[in-house]
């Protein structure tokens, strides 16, 4: 090992690119074949919380990499796992680096990326799973009695309503394969422009089984909190277009409203690595203000 690098856009865990020096000429490995340098990614769980559970979320990480192995999908390849840190100061993961890297910014290049995005979500929902490799159940991430509304709203009906409408039973719906942490943050792209390509769908500790519309709605309201709200009611647009069935009506809202609602008060847990990633524009109040016009153009739209 020759160098190591941190790398930038990560909450949950810590994350450090590790460069290698070339193998002797003679060895034959499929991290970059004898006598190249290559690289590796090693994720590591730091924080009390991610620590305890990172029995679970990686050796759920490690078996998705194993099954997307064979498939089309551009995932790293699982190299090493010591899930309990048994060997490693933190619990981690080490697997193969991938190129591209995380767009954010505010540039020419959003609605091609919302369009890649959609297509390649569409994509990771295609995946085959026979039934015994199936990832665990979906779980939301909030609940009517756990919804913080922003103390500064102007608009505290809205915010009732929202709340109210995700108080009932999940709909029905069909389950396929989900990613469930999709959004722009765990993509990687190369090129710009007619060249901007999907190099790369990464972090996939909280893959599940479950209904599309709700990793749908994840990267719908991520979009909506990074661009504005005509970013995200521009990205399930995409996704039907590319080939992906998601619900109708009021059976859509719930699963919108359910995912928009993990992010109130103020999106704190996300901007942070956004910032990071140069979006110091994503402040508290620009966030918030987001997040409720987009429970308002839900409404408008599927109510």
């Amino acid at each position: 090992m020759v160098g190591v690098r941190e790398l930038k856009g990560g909450w949950t865990s810590r994350m450090r690119r590790l460069d290698i020096a070339p193998a002797n000429s003679n060895d034959n490995n499929d991290n970059g074949g004898g006598g190249e340098g290559y690289a590796l990614v090693l994720r590591s769980f730091v924080k009390p919380f991610y620590r305890r559970h990172a029995p679970g979320l990686l050796a759920r990480e490690a078996g998705v990499l194993r099954l997307l192995e064979s498939g089309s999908i551009p995932a790293a390849r699982l190299r090493a796992v010591d899930a309990a840190g048994e060997h490693c100061e933190h619990p981690s993961l080490v697997m193969t680096h991938l190129p591209g890297s995380v767009r954010v910014r505010e540039d020419g290049d959003v609605a091609r990326r919302t369009v890649l995005l959609a297509r390649q979500l569409a994509a990771v929902h295609a995946v085959a799973v026979p039934e015994q490799e199936r990832p665990r159940t979906w779980q939301a991430w909030t609940s009517p009695e756990r919804v913080q509304i922003p103390a500064t709203t102007k608009r505290p009906l809205l915010w009732h309503r929202a709340v109210e409408a995700i108080d009932r039973d999940a709909p029905p719906h069909r389950a396929c394969f989900l990613h469930r942490d999709y959004h722009p943050g765990n993509v990687l792209f190369t090129g710009n422009g007619e060249h901007l390509a999907v190099s790369g769908v990464v972090d996939w500790v909280e893959t599940s089984w479950g209904p599309a519309d709700l990793d749908v709605a994840h990267c719908a309201t991520t979009l909506a909190l990074l661009h504005g709200v005509p970013a995200g009611m521009a990205f399930p647009d995409a996704y039907e277009q590319a080939g992906g069935t998601l619900a109708a009506g009021e059976e859509h809202l719930y699963w919108r409203l359910l995912d928009a609602l993990a992010f109130a008060p103020d999106a704190e847990k996300v901007a942070t690595p956004w910032r990071e990633l140069g979006r110091t524009d994503l402040g508290t109040p620009v966030l918030t203000g987001r997040l409720e016009d987009y429970l308002q153009a839900l409404f408008d739209r599927y109510a």
